[in-house]
């Protein structure tokens, strides 16, 4: 089951109570006083895991409660601070807190650990309360209770290259000729039901290279705006480097024109936001064994016109495949090797003469002095 939102409540752990308590021992007649401070509550903390796919397991169990704080005791003793509860979330999560809507964290890496509920602070005990005129207190505090907020998870998918296009056009196929993804396959609308991840490997070891390809079920017109599956996995589409935009150009799918095929799925891209239509595209002309030769002249015409690069495959035969599975392996070693090289420092260049100049002055202050005194002498 892909579950890719849930709304979770949580609730971190009291801090126990301070304890009122006086040291009572033989000969001891005024031992004052000795009641411990209570432990302070557990945290709760979400920490991404590679692991976990989905976020099915927060859909059966929406509330997690964090471990309180032990009391204080006599004899000084203090609680047992609570124990901190780990949730573990997918990479590629984005947690937002469902009443202000803000983003608490994103967890675009894995093993990253973020405290979502700081638990509370444990009461002080009599102990601290005593002075030179109040040696007996009976003043204790009582512990802080934990934090406690409503969180909204969704997951985005973290792929290299975003399969997109019309329901049917063969992404499903393309994928798993690709990589080792199995998903389902069959000749009627919306046989895919929730995005299916691929990892494709190029090259031979050891120098091979691999990216992920995520299979995003079909857009339709109006798809931004809930019509068909597309709202629900349409964010999926925000991390990837690369769209690969699937056109049949067979007559199975009955629909005449690829250029409007085209550009309703473009406008949908636009239409969702995220600047989607702006990523970087290739065009694949799916059904090449299957192929309606006006319907392709009139794609390559187009994407002659909007200078994007078109391949022409057939899933079926795997005719053009490889082609394309090298092309989208280029594709995205170019991209990270620039967003890798933008997320460098740039260090700026200092020359030797102002190098010296801001070099701070090792010299002892009696030495300073020495030197200046003898470069004074000979100027004189």
């Amino acid at each position: 089951m892909f579950i890719d939102e849930a709304i979770i409540k949580i609730k971190a752990g009291d801090g126990g109570n301070g304890c009122m308590a006086f040291r009572r021992e033989k000969f001891v007649p005024r031992g004052g006083p000795s009641g411990g401070d209570g432990g302070h509550g557990g945290d709760i903390v979400m920490e991404s895991s590679q692991r976990h796919n989905t976020l099915v397991h927060f859909r059966f169990n929406p509330e997690h409660k964090g471990d309180r704080g032990r009391h204080g005791e006599g004899s000084n003793c203090s609680g047992r601070d609570g124990e901190i509860k780990v949730l573990k979330v997918p990479v590629g999560t984005i947690v937002y807190d469902n009443l202000t809507g803000e983003i608490v964290h994103d967890f675009s890496q894995p093993d990253e650990r973020v405290v979502v509920a700081h638990g509370g602070r444990g009461g002080r005990g009599n102990q601290h309360f005593a002075t030179s005129t109040h040696q007996a207190p009976r003043e204790h505090e009582l512990g802080r209770p934990g934090e406690e907020r409503v969180l909204r998870l969704e997951l985005k998918l973290l792929a290299d290259v975003g399969l997109v296009g019309y329901p049917n056009v063969g992404k499903s196929t393309l994928i798993s000729r690709i990589s080792a993804a199995r998903p389902k396959i069959a000749d009627y609308p919306f046989t895919t039901l929730q995005p299916n991840l691929g990892v494709v490997s190029i090259g031979d070891p050891p120098h091979e290279d691999s990216f992920v390809v995520a299979d995003i079920p079909g857009l339709i017109e109006g798809a931004h705006e809930g019509t068909g599956l597309g709202i629900q996995f349409l964010r999926h589409i925000e991390r990837t480097r690369v769209l690969a935009h699937l056109i049949d150009v067979s007559d199975a799918s009955g629909r005449p024109d690829p250029i409007k095929d085209f550009k309703v799925i473009m406008g949908e891209l636009a239409s969702f936001g995220a600047s989607l239509d702006k990523k970087p595209m290739v065009v694949v002309a799916a059904k090449m064994d299957v192929v309606n030769p006006a319907k392709l002249a009139l794609l390559r015409k187009h994407c002659k016109k909007l200078k994007l690069e078109l391949f022409e495959i057939s899933a079926v035969t795997g005719e053009g495949v490889q082609k394309l599975k090298y092309a989208l392996g280029k594709r995205v070693a170019e991209i990270r090797a620039g967003a890798l090289a933008a997320s460098k420092p740039r260090k700026k260049a200092v020359s030797r003469r102002k190098a010296v100049k801001a070099a701070p002055d090792r010299r002892t202050p009696k030495r300073a002095a020495f030197k200046k005194r003898k470069s004074s002498k000979r100027a004189s």
